[in-house]
């Protein structure tokens, strides 16, 4: 399910049928009642060296896919099955914090909110040397010298170190959380919204950070994002979520150019434009109604409650994410046939 990612390595991250099921319970005897169903069978590769982004609607199981990639949540099913430095492969899903301690210096995570991901009582030197101490990688003056040296990777200067993160603006306080996800040379790394909470000229500069970083270090990343807009300049492959669920995968030009999922084109219709006569050109898609509750899931395709061009069978069937395309996947009865309209942006990696 990769597609054609070009030049990137061997696959490094297979996610099979994951699932993150959370139980509702009631009662004083705490009676199980239900499952809300955040992520409910999500399939997809990464090779080395890509850059694949996840994106979706707010409630979509996106940022509860990444924590499960990182174990920061216990799936309640599926495979996630990642290939080591030495080789070998492990079921990150299955291992228990024992066994995680070291695959977690491979595998790293950059939080959305630049302001509650850093401990306010902790000085620089306290933040991004905790992974160094705790795994056992350096100590004293060397944990100093690493610290100074990933404060000049991030941009920022080596004597900020001795400062607390109060005295910084929200750009120079994530370029401290992505310091401290390098500090013990990931392979891969899971950014959660790591650039909403920014200004749009500070985003600029971090996304440019990250991709520097990703070329100097051969880094992985997995991109979660609601901003497409910020998607199209630094990921190589997209995979859409609704309700749980990857709904389309595809290489990022393709996905741009030719959706074939309606609720992309929807998406796709509410990027911003600069270019006046561009935006006066294209109709912008609104969705009716809300995204429905993923503990009460709709019978068939789990769009059809909005999609403007829902048929009968939509309600009553699941479209299976098939190949519509060379390394285009669509969940969507109807791919291919409905000539979906997309957008072309510049710089689409």
């Amino acid at each position: 399910m990769a597609g054609n990612v070009g030049t990137y390595g061997e696959v490094i991250l297979d996610v099979r049928d994951l699932r993150m099921y959370f139980p509702i319970t009631r009662g004083f005897l705490r009676r199980h009642v239900g499952d809300v169903k955040a992520v409910d069978g999500v399939s997809f590769a990464v090779r080395q060296r890509e850059t694949l982004g996840l994106v979706g609607e707010s409630g979509c199981g996106k940022t509860t896919t990444g924590r499960c990639l990182v174990r920061a949540l216990e799936p309640t099913g599926g495979q996630i099955l990642y290939r080591r430095a030495d080789g070998s492969c492990v079921d990150l899903a299955t291992l228990d914090r024992r066994e995680l301690r070291p695959v977690w210096r491979e595998i790293r995570m950059i939080f959305q909110d630049p302001y509650l991901s850093l401990n306010p009582r902790w000085t620089l030197r306290d933040i991004v040397g905790e992974p160094l101490k705790v795994n056992g990688i350096a100590r004293g003056r060397a944990l100093e010298d690493r610290v100074a040296e990933l404060l000049r990777l991030v941009g920022l200067r080596p004597e900020y170190m001795r400062r607390y993160p109060h005295a910084f603006s929200g750009g120079e306080r994530q370029r401290v959380g992505i310091a401290r996800a390098l500090a013990t040379n990931p392979r891969i790394i899971v950014a959660d919204e790591a650039v909403s909470a920014l200004d749009v000229s500070v985003r600029a500069q971090i996304i440019n950070l990250l991709e520097d970083l990703r070329d100097r270090f051969d880094l992985t990343y997995i991109f979660i994002s609601h901003d497409l807009s910020v998607v199209q300049h630094i990921c190589n492959r997209v995979a859409v979520m609704y309700l749980g669920k990857v709904v389309e995968l595809a290489d990022t030009r393709r996905l741009f150019l030719a959706p074939q999922m309606p609720y992309t084109e929807a998406l796709l219709s509410a990027v911003p434009r600069p270019d006046p006569d561009l935006r006066a050109k294209r109709r912008r898609i609104v969705l009716q109604g809300d995204v429905p509750d993923p503990a009460d899931a709709p019978s068939g395709c789990p769009f059809h409650t909005r999609c403007p061009y829902v048929q009968e069978v939509c309600r009553r069937e699941v479209p299976p994410l098939r190949e519509v395309a060379p390394g285009h996947f669509a969940a969507c009865h109807f791919a291919g046939q409905l000539g979906l309209r997309g957008i072309e942006l510049e710089g689409v990696a």
